[in-house]
């Protein structure tokens, strides 16, 4: 049986979600950037919560553990850097390992860039990404404690997915990425076409996740600086796409 997945928003502009198996009945969330919106959630739908899957460590992204913990006692599954501030770890994952939620299969991938700690949640099965701060839709998180090079091989592990998983990112942030990108790449029908649909979907107050990797291929800008044509838009014909990638992130921090 498929699993079931359900969008919310937490905080101001980050998504919450929730992954449930609907054999066990075991139901993870997807960080917990506050406790409230994930505890609603989880009563509208009448599941109860086994596990939280922690990305990276930012307080936007942990900041409910503590509260969901005390009251589910669910388990908690971080990053397998312990350096960072993070409470209440059960389970620490690294790049390979495979987290269970019931029958569901999460794959780690280590995703740093954003943080040091970051990992993705791939469900091969359900074809799903969870990679939080590290790809958004026409965009990529900020570039915090890594390096643009480490960010960009991130990247490039998620480009390696199918086309036809879906995308399901950290925050609402897909209309400012549309703004930017068409600044480097106004001819991309692809981008022209998302920035369409954005567009509706805001004004019609929709989240504008999940997204497809396929199309978020063709689309992000972010995920094709190993292309010549965006090198050239940037004057840097030639370049190292891991440069190219940091000059696009560069000047996204400025838009």
């Amino acid at each position: 049986m498929a699993a079931e997945i359900r969008t919310f928003t937490c905080l101001n502009d980050n998504f919450g979600y929730l992954i449930h198996d609907v054999e066990t009945k075991a139901t993870a969330s997807i960080d917990a950037p506050e406790a409230g919106p994930i505890i609603k959630a989880l009563e509208r739908e009448g599941w109860q919560l086994t596990d939280i899957l922690i990305t990276h460590h930012h307080g936007d992204h942990v900041g409910g553990v503590a509260e969901l913990k005390q009251k589910f006692n669910c388990r908690v599954v971080a990053p397998h850097d312990k350096t960072t501030k993070i409470a209440n770890v059960d389970l620490r994952v690294a790049n390979g390992d495979v987290v269970k939620v019931g029958t569901l299969l999460g794959r780690v991938l280590e995703t740093p860039g954003h943080t040091l700690d970051h990992v993705s949640y791939v469900f091969d099965t359900e074809k799903t990404l969870f990679a939080a701060d590290t790809l958004f839709s026409i965009g990529c998180g900020r570039v915090f404690e890594g390096t643009y090079p480490m960010m960009w091989d991130s990247l490039l592990k998620l480009r390696a997915l199918p086309d036809d998983f879906k995308l399901y990112c950290g925050h609402e942030y897909t209309a400012s990425n549309v703004k930017f990108a068409l600044t480097v790449d106004p001819d991309n029908a692809a981008l022209q076409a998302r920035a369409a649909e954005v567009a509706r979907l805001r004004a019609e107050n929709k989240p504008t996740i999940p997204s497809l990797l396929g199309d978020e291929k063709r689309a992000n800008v972010f995920l094709r600086a190993d292309e010549p044509a965006v090198a050239a838009r940037l004057h840097m014909k030639g370049a190292d796409a891991a440069a190219v990638f940091g000059e696009l992130r560069e000047r996204k921090n400025k838009s």
